[in-house]
């Protein structure tokens, strides 16, 4: 067996990578006009997702959530901080844990926000049966792909 048939082909089209990229991009993309009216970019409209559905919530749970670093979402929430849409502070029962939360106003653009996840099913015509489908097959992919690779 050569190299190229035992991992596949190196042509641009058949790499699973570019496949998930590029619906990223589209998928991003179809949901931009709706954020851009909320004011949100996607990745913060992904930390809001996250405060909306689990309230106040610490740093550390937040960014397990989003499976994003310290590094990424710190600066996030800065700027949904100077939005008005969100409060940081210390923890009182641990100086060392930063609790996140949304502030009124961040609560209020929830409603405004309720037309974007159905955003998608408009623009693919998907039905609600192909992206659960889909969802749970992406969702197994990260979990294969975040395991440590087996030893040759």
């Amino acid at each position: 067996m050569t190299h190229q048939e035992g991992t596949g082909s190196l042509r641009l089209d058949d790499q699973l990578c570019f496949a998930l990229y590029a619906a990223q991009r589209a998928v991003t993309a179809a949901y931009r006009p709706l954020l851009d009216e909320l004011g949100l970019t996607y990745p913060q409209y992904l930390v809001l997702l996250v405060l909306w559905e689990r309230g106040e919530t610490t740093m550390k749970d937040l960014t397990a959530a989003l499976r994003l670093d310290y590094g990424t979402v710190s600066p996030l929430l800065k700027r949904l901080e100077a939005a008005g849409l969100v409060r940081r502070e210390r923890s009182a029962r641990d100086e060392r844990s930063v609790l996140v939360a949304c502030t009124g106003r961040g609560e209020e653009l929830r409603e405004r926000a309720a037309c974007v996840p159905g955003a998608l099913l408009t623009t693919t015509g998907l039905g609600t049966q192909e992206v659960e489908r889909l969802r749970e097959e992406l969702r197994q992919l990260a979990e294969r792909a975040a395991r440590p690779a087996a030893p040759h």
